[in-house]
């Protein structure tokens, strides 16, 4: 990297170079010369000297600060800036006489002008504060009982004339009310606006006690003190920072090396580049990388694992009692343990290569405020989403990767204990619709996606007519309905499945009434297209109340005027609905809407809590699953009631899929998304 001829500081303005000895690398350069040695360049030399004297003066001015005691105050809180106010005083000529050497020296004289504009103004609020407080503390002492008896007397006195007011406009109030001169609710209103009245009024009396009103003073006074301080400090640093970010700094190397040799050492680069602070935050997140991650990665302290040795080997050729499984997991979490620890390093050396090739154009570090600044502005999301994602991490993204790596595996029945890697052999078993666990698959996704149409769809278009009924200024008993409409929301769901399972058994009331009343042959639960039938029936009248709840409450809020605008032009009440309800009603709940075809193609419980999945057809399905099963159903059977979890495990990964390409779509395409 070459040097510029212009500095940049962190506004983007430009500066030109005051470095002499830079100035004549880049003449040199330009000219061909010979390069002039730093050590003998005469800038190198006065820069030299500046450090020297200015460590000397710093060392004087310290001392001399320390040797005179009369000008440490004895309030602790004033101390720093009492020296850091004698120490300008005695070094700003000395700042004033090099401030055109070098941007250092500038910045240096541009820092301590400030605080000796500043600081004195500080000192002066807070010295004044707290001598009024000393003279309230002085009046509160010197208080007598005669005087805090004669001032509570008063008060009674006041406080009963106002009692007696309070009550008097209290009889007059009720009485207004009782002849009907105001209503209900204005007499409740002006009741508590004369209840409050009374309260503040009372407060206000209080006061004429001297004792009280110095106290409720003395309390402000030393409020102030301490915000005023904090406040008035908190600008000051802000403003140093601004001289900062508008002072550029001058530097003479030309490689980002810093973040080369810290690389294997997150915080030794930004300990480097003088940012401590963040350096220690750095070096805290190395000793998660060599103390933690990498040891466990290697398998030292797994429980049975290998780390990730065993990721891949998956206990073949282990101990007997070695499980699989825990070798599998355990090499997940060195594996996540290590993509943390490459994402730290990375970060860290990101970091320290900004921070130094801003440094060579010109910008200065940030100091411990002004990162704080950033991390509490615009770092802020970042920082109060950190300890969620790595939750996430672990409770979502581990057991989300064992399931598709169990996808991978022959983990049946037969291999429980033991298990080894097979590849894509799972999937193309479900694909052809071969073995004891996929031939029934693409017969049970078939009904899956039928009953996720069926029955999503009823729901839906239940709960909208429904609530178009209600919400119709013609019909009465609004209150009733939308009650028998939200019974089965309020009711828990399994137990409005239960009662529909046994009404609807052989001898069941629902198929002996349906039977006697048509004269026919129903046998809901043992039959194929009843069975389905039923459960669609069912979920919609469970799942209409949600929709119902919602499309109510985007009803309520269409303005009235949209309707009379269009019954003025002429429309029907069928045009009304179709171009002004339902596109609205869509536009609010279309997300909400898609989340219902989600949630009914993972319905577990209706279905296994209706029929187990039943009528039996094990010509068609074998015997793992039932005629009503749906893939969630299913997976079920095939993992918890007969062991075979890597063929769960890789119809699990396709219901997946499934569900993030339809959920994306339909939210990309909703209007709702589209505006927003």
């Amino acid at each position: 990297m070459k040097y510029e001829k212009y500095l940049i500081d962190e506004l983007g303005e430009k500066h030109p170079r005051k470095n002499q000895y830079i100035i004549d690398l880049i003449r040199a350069e330009e000219e061909a010369k010979v390069k002039v040695s730093s050590k003998d360049h005469p800038y190198n030399k006065a820069i030299e000297k500046y450090k020297k004297d200015k460590k000397e003066l710093l060392k004087k001015a310290q001392e001399s600060y320390k040797g005179n005691s009369s000008n440490i105050p004895s309030d602790r809180k004033l101390k720093d800036l009492y020296k850091r106010k004698f120490i300008a005083e005695a070094m700003i000529d000395f700042y004033d006489k090099n401030k055109d050497l070098s941007y250092d020296s500038e910045l240096d004289y541009k820092l301590y002008s400030l605080e000796l504009e500043e600081i004195p103004k500080i000192i002066d609020n807070y010295r004044d504060l707290s001598q009024s407080y000393d003279k309230a503390q002085k009046r509160l002492d010197a208080l007598t009982n005669d005087e805090i008896g004669a001032s509570k007397k008063k008060i009674d006195e006041d406080k009963l004339r106002l009692k007696e007011a309070y009550d008097r406009d209290l009889a007059s109030l009720k009485e207004s009310y009782k002849e009907n001169i105001i209503s209900k609710k204005a007499y409740k209103s002006e009741k508590d606006q004369l209840k409050q009245r009374f309260k503040e009024q009372n407060k206000a009396i209080e006061y004429q006690n001297p004792a009280t009103s110095i106290k409720e003073e003395l309390e402000n006074l030393k409020y102030r003190m301490d915000k005023d301080l904090k406040r008035d400090l908190k600008i000051l640093e802000g403003d140093r920072a601004e001289l900062r970010r508008r002072t550029p700094v001058e530097v003479t190397k030309t490689s980002a090396f810093r973040s080369i040799l810290s690389a294997p050492l997150p915080g030794l680069g930004q300990i480097l580049n003088g940012q401590l602070i963040k350096g220690a935050l750095f070096l805290v997140a190395s000793l998660f990388i060599y103390l933690i991650a990498m040891p466990y990665a290697l398998g030292f302290g797994n429980y049975q694992g290998q780390g990730l040795a065993g990721l891949i080997n998956l206990a073949q050729g282990g101990k007997r009692l070695d499980r699989s499984i825990l070798f599998m997991i355990e090499g997940i979490l060195a594996l996540v343990f290590v993509v943390l620890a490459v994402f730290i390093l990375i970060m860290s050396f990101k970091d320290v290569r900004k921070v130094e090739k801003r440094e060579m154009a010109g910008i200065r570090p940030n100091n411990f405020f002004e990162t704080k600044k950033y991390i509490t502005s615009e770092g802020f999301p970042y920082l109060i989403t950190a300890p969620a994602l790595l939750i996430i991490v672990f409770i979502v993204i581990v057991p989300i990767l064992t399931a598709v790596l169990i996808s991978f595996t022959n983990m049946d029945p037969q291999n429980q204990n033991k298990f080894n890697w097979i590849g894509l052999s799972n999937y193309l078993t479900i694909a052809r619709g071969k073995g004891i666990a996929g031939q029934a698959f693409w017969h049970i996704f078939g009904w899956t996606i039928v009953w996720t149409l069926g029955a999503s769809t009823l729901a839906i278009l239940l709960g909208f007519v429904f609530a178009l009924m209600v919400n119709n200024e013609r019909v009465r008993g609004k209150k009733f309905f939308r009650t028998v409409y939200l019974l089965p929301w309020a009711i828990p769901a399994f137990i409005t499945i239960m009662f529909f399972s046994i009404m609807t058994s052989r001898g069941g009331i629902i198929t002996e009434t349906l039977n006697s009343l048509f004269g026919i042959g129903l046998d809901i639960k043992n039959n194929t297209m009843q069975t389905r039938l039923a459960l669609i029936l069912l979920q919609g009248w469970l799942g209409h109340s949600y929709i119902f709840l919602l499309t109510t409450g985007v009803l309520q809020a269409i303005p009235k005027d949209l309707y009379e605008a269009a019954s003025i032009d002429g429309a029907t009440g069928i045009q009304r609905t179709f171009k002004i309800t339902i596109p609205l009603v869509l536009f609010q709940i279309a997300p909400m809407l898609i989340n219902q075809y989600t949630f009914n193609f993972n319905n577990f419980s209706i279905i296994y809590l209706y029929n187990q999945g039943g009528p039996f057809n094990p010509q068609v399905y074998g015997n793992l699953a039932g005629s009503s099963d749906i893939l969630i159903s299913y997976i079920y059977k095939l993992t918890m009631e007969n062991q075979y979890q890597a063929i769960g495990a890789a119809i699990t990964v396709f219901i997946s899929i499934i569900l993030i390409v339809i959920s994306y779509f339909g939210y990309k395409n909703s209007s709702a998304f589209k505006e927003y």
